[in-house]
């Protein structure tokens, strides 16, 4: 009972911004101080996103055996609780524990149980007292060198989601992220840099069925070889605070932020194909890059106005003729014979060999837009535009939408409208002929 105490009592323990008698308390954040300047801490996050969405099926979409144009559900895309903090003036750790993409099609075992698990569960030693300069870490971490987006902070993100192309294994050699890693991060000057080491899963313990060895690369599911992983960025303005390894969507305008990124991850040996009638099977070095530049910086302070963009190239090499679909909290389960494998629901072909350019941008407009205490506006839109080896056209992924800041952040109302294409396969090509689209509605609750 003792150490249930000790866990949960810090979870409860919560500061406030007034102790007035005469004015209500109003709720900051779950931290309890361990010392009297607040250097040393524990503090305690939530998470919830729900989603609430009308999707216009790919054809030939099956939702529990039957065709299905169209579809309407509820889910959960994020519940994620946070623990976290710093214990000395040189060790800090962080736990996430929660679950991901839960709708009515959700199932773990075959019946209905909560997918929830350990997201993060990392350590870190700051080398020098009241310096970034270099801090080592280890775990379960997201911690990695391929882009902004590879690592976000999903709870500050300007769209709806994050342009998931961008994490390019996820829940292939990784868990919905994450590996097993050791590494070293900080700020040398305007230098921000991660350098990572990271044992990767191998694709046969991803509980999903494999597919055959062919002439289009898949993740090798014979050998084991490590993964490197680099990411840089120059700080022009205001240096980013990275607490934790995440990094931040929009700072609504309280940060002037303006950063050049660079970024790689490579593995020997992480994918292999086979040639007709061939005995030998190739094994392939998996290399990704990227560059972008990231700004977000407030435009009129007195107003509260402020301006977010970003623009990226990457570029996959998985191995030769590699391709997967992904169709994000996918409302159906499975496709009609004669269609792209993969392709049913929402989904579309969202990584592969080939290079991808991404952009967003959005406006926040003045505070208090909508009255006191009613928040203001974001309009945003993105798009995704990749030139993957086995698709005829360039795929283009559109995304234009709303956030309703209630408060910022902490509670927000997004309206988003995605515009997806659809291939249909033509001998081993796959030929762009139709367009889909969905609506969602996304309520976040940060605190």
């Amino acid at each position: 009972m003792k150490t249930i105490n000790f866990i949960l009592i810090p979870l409860c323990l919560i500061s406030f911004r007034s102790l007035s008698q005469d004015k209500p308390k109003e709720i900051e954040e779950m931290r309890l101080n361990l010392n009297e300047e607040g250097s040393h801490y524990l503090k305690a996050t939530f998470l919830n996103q729900v989603w609430f969405r009308f999707n216009d099926s790919n054809p030939g979409t099956l939702v529990l055996n039957k065709p299905t144009p169209q579809t309407v559900d509820i889910g959960l895309r994020r519940t994620r609780f946070q623990f976290y903090g710093q214990l000395t003036d040189h060790v800090f750790f962080y736990f996430q524990f929660g679950q991901n993409n839960f709708n009515y099609l959700s199932q773990n075992a075959g019946n209905r149980k909560l997918q929830a698990f350990f997201h993060d569960a990392l350590g870190e030693y700051k080398i020098r007292k009241g310096s970034d300069k270099l801090i080592l870490g280890g775990g379960l971490t997201i911690t990695n060198g391929l882009s902004r987006f590879s690592q976000p902070s999903v709870s500050s993100i300007m769209t709806m989601d994050v342009p998931v192309f961008a994490q390019a294994t996820v829940d292939q050699t990784d868990e919905f992220s994450r590996k097993l890693s050791i590494y070293a991060r900080g700020q040398l000057g305007k230098l921000d840099y991660r350098v990572v080491l990271s044992d990767p899963f191998p694709i046969v313990t991803n509980g999903q069925p494999l597919p055959a060895l062919g002439t289009n690369a898949t993740f090798s599911q014979v050998g084991h070889h490590k993964q490197y992983q680099g990411f840089f960025a120059w700080n022009f303005f205001d240096k980013e605070s990275h607490t934790t390894p995440y990094m931040t969507g929009t700072y609504l305008g309280k940060k002037k932020v303006f950063n050049l990124e660079a970024g790689v991850i490579t593995q020997r040996g992480a994918t292999w194909t086979r040639q007709p009638l061939a005995a030998d099977t190739v094994y392939h070095t998996m290399t990704i890059w990227s560059v972008a530049a990231f700004y977000d910086a407030p435009i009129n302070k007195d107003k509260g106005t402020a301006l977010n963009a970003y623009l990226g190239y990457f570029d996959y090499d998985f191995g030769p003729g590699y391709l997967r679909y992904n169709g994000i909290m996918n409302p159906a389960n499975a496709i009609q014979a004669g269609y792209p494998s993969g392709s049913h629901g929402n989904a579309f072909p969202m990584f592969g060999s080939g290079n991808v350019f991404y952009a967003q941008a959005g406006y926040l407009m003045k505070k208090d837009l909508l009255g006191e205490g009613h928040g203001t506006m974001m309009p945003y839109a993105s798009i995704m535009s990749a030139k993957y080896h086995r698709l005829n056209k360039q795929m283009n992924v559109i995304d234009v939408g709303v956030n309703w800041l209630v408060k910022g952040h902490n509670s927000k109302i997004t309206l988003d409208y995605q515009l997806r294409p659809f291939y249909f396969q033509q001998g081993t090509e796959l030929v762009l002929q139709q367009h889909r689209g969905q609506v969602v509605m996304q309520y976040q609750l940060f605190f």
